[in-house]
C-alpha cells in the first residue's frame, strides 16, 4: 500500500523550509555499472519516491563535496551559476508543490504549492509521460553569475555546467534503480513560470524522476 503525497494544508506552509535525509556517499553499485546501467526511461510505476532518494538526486547534482563550499559538479570560476528546482508530486512524507534546492544547506526553500506536474508536461510540449513521473526537477541558469568574470564565454560554461549536473543526475538514478530521463524541448517562458523561476533565470533541463 503506497502513502498519498501530502498537500499543503494552508498556504502559511509554502513557506517552511525541509531538511532533507543526509546523502548517502558510500554506495554500493560501482562507477563502470552505473555507467553501463544509465539509459533513459520514460515509463514510471505508480510507487512513490522517499525523501531519501530525493536528497539523493540533488545532492548528486549540486551537492556541497569540500568545506570550502564546492560541489559534485565543476563549475568555470566556482561561479555556480546553476539552480535546482523540483515540482514534487509523489514522494512519502514531502508535501506536493515546487521547491529549489539550497545546497549550502542541503534544505528544500519552498516556492509555491500544488501539483504542477501536468503544467510540467504542458510546457514541455505536451509530453505526456512527463506528469507520470514522481518529481521533476529543473535546472537553470543565472548567466550573470558567470558571465560578469568570462563574458559572454560565461553563457557557454554555463551550458556546459548544465550537462555535468544532469549526466550526475542520470548517474545517480541508475545507481539508485530509478527511472529518468532529460528533457529540452520545452517553452522556456512556461517553464520559468510554472517553477516561479527568478525573471533572469533560464531554465535549461528537464529531469523527470521515478521508480521503474
Amino acid at each position: 500500500m503506497t502513502m498519498p503525497p501530502i498537500a499543503f494544508a494552508d498556504p502559511d506552509d509554502t513557506r517552511r523550509e525541509i531538511a532533507l535525509p543526509d546523502p548517502n556517499r558510500a554506495g554500493q553499485l560501482t562507477l563502470e555499472a552505473t555507467l553501463a546501467k544509465r539509459r533513459s526511461i520514460r515509463d514510471f510505476s505508480r510507487q512513490p519516491l522517499t525523501s531519501a532518494e530525493i536528497s539523493q538526486l540533488l545532492w548528486a547534482g549540486q551537492g556541497i563535496t569540500s568545506p570550502m563550499g564546492l560541489r559534485t559538479a565543476p563549475s568555470a570560476g566556482a561561479l555556480y551559476p546553476l539552480d535546482l528546482y523540483v515540482a514534487i508530486g509523489h514522494i512519502q512524507s514531502l508535501p506536493q508543490g515546487v521547491f529549489r534546492y539550497d545546497p549550502a544547506k542541503h534544505i528544500l526553500q519552498p516556492v509555491g504549492g500544488g501539483d504542477r506536474r501536468d503544467k510540467v508536461s504542458r510546457a514541455a510540449l505536451s509530453q505526456t509521460w512527463i506528469a507520470d513521473s514522481a518529481a521533476v526537477i529543473a535546472v537553470a541558469a543565472t548567466m550573470r553569475r558567470t558571465t560578469r568574470k568570462y563574458g559572454e564565454r560565461g553563457v557557454r560554461y554555463a551550458h556546459m555546467e548544465a550537462g555535468h549536473v544532469a549526466q550526475n543526475i542520470c548517474l545517480q538514478a541508475a545507481a539508485l534503480d530509478l527511472a529518468v530521463t532529460p528533457v529540452g524541448a520545452f517553452r522556456d517562458h512556461e517553464i520559468r513560470h510554472v517553477f516561479e523561476m527568478a525573471s533572469d533565470a533560464e531554465p535549461l533541463y528537464l529531469l523527470p524522476v521515478g521508480r521503474r
